[in-house]
């Protein structure tokens, strides 16, 4: 599990959903200690998910830009990511 979340605010292009929604996997995966949820938490896990997805939206959404870009780059952008992905 990745020690730090990603930052999603000034990609050029902006961050798409699928990056909102793997950065806030991320999180819950991050603060709930659980990597790949049960059916008894399955239902939770995802609801959360989508709550800190829809307020990570919100909140790019309102942000000034930034004058520089994140210093990394998400893992959805990163071509070995993609390679993986592509298998």
């Amino acid at each position: 599990m990745c020690r730090n979340i990603t930052e999603l605010r000034g990609l050029q292009p902006p961050a798409t959903e699928d990056e909102v929604a793997a950065a806030a996997r991320q999180y819950i995966r991050k603060v709930s200690g659980i990597r790949q949820p049960s059916a008894a938490t399955e239902a939770a896990f995802e609801e959360a998910v989508a709550t800190v997805a829809a307020a990570t939206r919100e909140l790019l959404g309102v942000l000034p830009q930034r004058r520089q870009p994140p210093k990394t780059v998400p893992p959805l952008r990163r071509p070995e990511v993609i390679a993986r992905m592509a298998r």
